[in-house]
């Protein structure tokens, strides 16, 4: 397992994080998805805490919080409502928390904590963790998954629980287990691992971006499209920066080709569209250097900031390659 991030060192170039503060955190604070009618979200949100801390600037972590803090944090449990709409009035236009959102906002409060010294950032996260732990894993065949949602993600007919295997943000596990050990985040751990698996078994060997389990095995869930998409192109990442077994990329892998990974229709197979941003094609090309040395292409070895989400995993893939695979990148200014 890789430790977690240093705290004494920027791996975001200068030039990267100007070009990405930028391009999509407001002087307010507020992480703008243009891509998505310039709404923001918790998981935006939750993304400018982590990667202001990678860039050592706190001054703009600062901000994200105020905006994440004051405009979010509304909910009476001490979690992040998910959906804030500029042009909407009121702002949040679904309360609803989303628990990958607040996963995230978590981690770049431990982490500023223990960058800045500040305590006061991880006793917040250490009670979003605490209601993580207790409110929002469920228990699906013996083992505890994680509801995407404190509402609207379990049949009231059936029990079937509707997951989404990218909010299995595995880095952050070892670290929440610290911070509330009343909790078996190993098994969480294993929980999410064990949806990859399933997965591998199938068609494609992709999960769905939204599936349910079924028996022993896994199925897209109903009223969302049967396709590995732009939530689980996270999934492979996650497993990088968590050093899991490399051997969970291979199916990610077997369904990329040069131009990077693909929306697929886990049903059918049928490849439906590329994801070419920069951003996406450095997580195929990360994979091909975890499984097999092949170097990173030089025109992805720097951040582009085509759009916040393509963006945001691109420096996430940096991040990592910086600091545990130096040897896939060309020798650069890192």
């Amino acid at each position: 397992m890789i430790p977690p991030v240093p705290v004494s060192a920027s791996t975001i170039l200068p030039q990267e994080w100007e070009s990405y503060r930028t391009a999509y955190i407001s002087e307010t604070g507020r992480v703008v998805d243009y891509a998505n009618n310039s709404i923001s979200h918790s998981e935006g949100q939750g993304y400018g805490l982590i990667l202001s801390v990678l860039a050592d600037d706190r001054a703009t972590f600062e901000r994200v919080w105020d905006f994440t803090r004051t405009e979010l944090m509304v909910r009476h449990d001490g979690l992040a409502a998910w959906r804030w709409e500029p042009e909407a009035d009121p702002k949040i236009t679904d309360p609803n928390n989303a628990t990958d959102g607040d996963i995230l906002i978590a981690y770049g409060l431990v982490l500023a904590g223990a960058a800045w010294d500040q305590p006061a950032y991880t006793d917040i996260a250490a009670g979003m963790v605490r209601t993580i732990g207790h409110n929002l894993l469920v228990a699906v065949d013996e083992l505890p998954v994680i509801l995407p949602g404190a509402v609207g993600f379990v049949s009231p007919e059936t029990g079937a629980v509707v997951l989404n295997p990218s909010y299995w943000v595995f880095e952050t596990i070892p670290i929440f287990a610290e911070i509330d050990p009343t909790i078996n985040w190993n098994a969480v751990t294993e929980s999410g691992l064990d949806l990859l698996e399933r997965a591998a078994g199938t068609k494609t060997g992709l999960p769905a971006d939204w599936v349910v389990l079924e028996g022993d095995g896994i199925v897209p869930a109903e009223n969302f499209p049967p396709e590995f998409g732009y939530n689980g192109i996270r999934v492979p990442l996650y497993l990088m920066r968590a050093g899991l077994d490399p051997a969970y990329l291979q199916p990610f892998r077997a369904n990329a080709d040069e131009t990077g990974l693909r929306k697929v229709d886990v049903v059918t197979g049928e490849l439906l569209e590329p994801i070419s941003e920069p951003g996406y094609r450095l997580i195929q090309a990360a994979m091909e250097c975890t499984l097999s040395d092949k170097p990173i292409p030089p025109e992805l070895a720097q951040m582009q900031a085509t759009s916040y989400y393509a963006a945001t995993l691109q420096l996430l893939a940096l991040d990592h390659l910086r600091r545990n695979r130096p040897d896939c990148l060309e020798k650069g200014p890192w």
